[in-house]
């Protein structure tokens, strides 16, 4: 053991004795623990380049006696104890060193195994990352680990550099007021670094790898669908009335499932006769005019849907009041009313009264004291959450009403205030987890102290978790005032033989159709991640903003020049602008490491040359897929806050020269030469593309 006055460099390099940092010509490693030593601190050092190579540090081998100092001779005796203790420990390691078939890695591996007396080999075993286990939750673990915690990243998000965190972590990153990359010190944008978007891509991967890894579950797996609605049948239109200046109401079109308008709970196979699946959670849609189609929250503008002698049904955060606080699991919300919306004030946002336990807020009181479950949609519109979508409308799942109760609010009059606490046998769509939610305990409410009129709930709730069969209803739910048309019992086998089918391929080729390019549909290459968390490929991406510059000059008529203006560039997914991104894109490493060691893997397990269903082609379809190409990337629709033609791919047609043609504001333009680049004459983000006069670009 090493004496009190030798101690070794820290983990910083610095020298625990003497606090400098010595050079690098002023180190010395032990040949046995290769721990660094200040060569100037060390009683001994040692005495000739020879013995540099073959010297131990005094944790490794005792000092030599000086019989001439009585009290060091018993220092280093009791030493000698000490070392004697772990002697076989030192000669273990010495043992790994001269082992000359293991690689440095290896060795290194293997001295920290044995120093840790067998721990990191446990946690291996833990988690099936045993030598040779090759499995998708390796993969993943190897490459996407947050370098916080060390581990999968919880609802992870994804910075402009390509690296990846727990959002936990990357708020409390934040939170210290850092703005620059935990990993690689890169800029974090300040609009990211305020509200922090989940990568549902990722969150999509990490839990059909952890489900594919679980074996204790007996049941089939779900096929979740995210991002995207497939088979769509007709959506909501507005009427000719409605495109008229100032008319705000439209038509909502079919309501394509059998429940009728007050039916409590999720929305199962059963009830859905066009798709044969019910309405899962995640699923997305672009407005609240085609959630009510779909039965989960009825009302266009309302964000409450009950009657107040019945109970409440849905709700829906689009963040209409300030007082809303959202935490995922579970949020804070606040009723409805409490404001003049006579004549032309529909858009009135000022409190000028308090609200009251009636109507809608009554309904939500009602579900509290009975125990209802809850549907819930999170809408774009809530800026403040980092759980709201980045557009349209998407269903969260069940949740129930644990209290309610009165407080003063931030515009100072009374609110209603209800707590939310999710209960669904799916998981949320910002976790990775494979299982739904667990009775949890209730969290601390602050305002309560000072909360009138609280309500809890005093008896046993209708909707409840049990052990065996999850959350389901404990006692028979309210009966339906209104009447509905039941589902065919052939649609309800159709459904069954979908999920069969659906549940045929394997982990790795849903993964990799989930890490399809918004744009081309097709397995990502060179991928990007952009500020608010949607995935493209590199050449996609430039090339849907290619001709475009970044700066437009400006001259007056005189021939004044003016100052230039910035051009923005909105992503093809949602109104954000991402134009300080495209100046300088970095591709994320991680995410390409991943495509490629999956495809590979799918290549060695098939023996198949041909990429196939590896690389995502319209073409190559797995076996059991059908022709409408469920479960492909082709059936997803990518929402846009106000562009339609955001919403389906780019697409460029061939000319008969053999040209490309891009699409700008709806439109196609043809340039009159093939080689020409159509310079801007706007803005817009839709602005004319680069003609290629390459026709493999294309």
């Amino acid at each position: 053991m090493a004496h009190a006055s030798e101690l070794p460099c820290d983990g910083d390099g610095v020298c625990m004795l003497c606090k400098k940092t010595p050079l690098e010509e002023e180190k010395l490693l032990c040949k046995t623990c290769v721990t660094p030593w200040h060569v100037s601190c060390l009683t001994h050092p040692p005495e000739s380049m020879s013995s540099v190579l073959q010297w131990e540090c005094p944790d490794c081998s005792p000092a030599p006696v000086d019989t001439g100092n009585a009290s060091q001779a018993s220092s280093v005796t009791n030493a000698n104890v000490v070392a004697g203790g772990n002697a076989n420990l030192i000669a273990a390691i010495r043992a790994i060193e001269a082992d000359k078939s293991l690689s440095d890695a290896e060795k290194a591996k293997k001295r920290q195994e044995l120093m840790s007396g067998g721990v990191v080999s446990e946690v291996d075993t833990e988690n099936g990352k045993e030598k040779g286990n090759k499995d998708v939750l390796d993969v993943l673990g190897g490459t996407f680990s947050c370098s916080f915690c060390m581990q999968l990243p919880e609802r992870p998000v994804t910075t402009p550099c390509g690296h990846n965190f727990c959002l936990k972590c990357f708020q409390k990153w934040v939170g210290q007021g850092k703005r620059t990359c935990a990993k690689c010190r890169s800029d974090i944008p300040s609009k990211m670094a305020s509200q922090p978007r989940i990568n549902s891509a990722l969150v999509v991967a990490i839990r059909m790898a952890r489900m594919a890894k679980s074996t204790s579950s007996v049941m089939p797996d779900k096929v979740y669908h995210f991002m995207h609605n497939q088979d769509r049948p007709d959506k909501a239109f507005t009427t000719e009335r409605a495109k008229k200046s100032g008319k705000a109401n439209a038509c909502s079109g079919k309501i394509f499932v059998t429940v009728p308008p007050d039916h409590f709970g999720p929305i199962l196979a059963e009830n859905d006769p066009e798709r044969n699946q019910g309405v899962l959670v995640g699923e997305f849609w672009e407005d609240r005019m085609e959630c009510r189609q779909w039965g989960v929250h009825l009302p266009h503008v309302a964000g409450i849907a009950g009657q107040s002698d019945y109970g409440a049904q849905s709700v829906a955060l689009s963040g209409g009041y300030e007082d809303d606080e959202d935490h995922g699991e579970w949020f804070l919300y606040t009723g409805s009313g409490g404001r003049d919306l006579s004549g032309n004030k529909r858009t009135n946002k000022e409190q000028s009264f308090d609200q009251k336990f009636d109507k809608m807020n009554e309904a939500l009181r009602v579900s509290c004291k009975k125990g209802y479950p809850v549907r819930v949609v999170r809408s774009h519109k809530e800026k403040r959450s980092s759980y709201a979508p980045e557009s349209g409308v998407r269903y969260d799942g069940i949740y129930r009403i644990e209290k309610c109760w009165r407080k003063v609010g931030i515009q100072g009059y009374k609110v209603c205030r209800y707590l939310f606490v999710r209960c669904d046998n799916e998981p949320a769509p910002w976790t990775s987890d494979e299982h739904g939610d667990r009775p949890r305990s209730l969290p601390v409410i602050k305002e309560l102290k000072n909360a009138t009129d609280v309500s809890e709930r005093k008896e046993t709730p209708a909707w409840d978790y049990d052990e065996e069969h999850g959350w389901r209803w404990t006692r028979a739910p309210p009966i339906s005032r209104k009447a509905v048309q039941k589902a065919n019992p052939e649609d309800r086998q159709r459904a069954r033989k979908a999920i069969r089918q659906a549940q045929n391929f394997s982990v790795r080729e849903r993964l990799l159709k989930e890490f399809s390019c918004l744009i081309c549909r097709k397995v990502m290459t060179l991928p990007l991640t952009t500020p608010c968390a949607h995935n493209f490929c590199k050449p996609c991406l430039e090339g849907a903003f290619a001709g475009q510059a970044f700066v437009r000059e400006r001259t007056r008529e005189g021939g004044r020049s003016l100052r230039a203006r910035k051009n923005v560039m909105k992503c093809p997914s949602c109104p954000t602008d991402i134009s300080d991104f495209l100046q300088n894109p970095q591709v994320n490493r991680e995410l390409m490491d991943l495509i490629e060691s999956l495809q590979r893997q799918s290549k060695d397990e098939t023996g198949d040359s041909s990429e196939g269903a590896a690389d995502g082609s319209e073409d190559s379809k797995p076996e059991g897929e059908d022709d409408n190409g469920e479960l492909g990337p082709e059936g997803r629709d990518t929402v846009d806050g106000g562009d339609k033609e955001l919403q389906t791919p780019r697409k460029r047609k061939k000319t008969e020269n053999g040209s490309c043609i891009g699409k700008e504001g709806g439109k196609l333009k043809e340039s009159p030469d093939s080689h020409e680049i159509v310079e801007a004459g706007n803005d817009s983000p839709s602005s004319p593309l680069h003609v290629r006069s390459d026709p493999e670009d294309c």
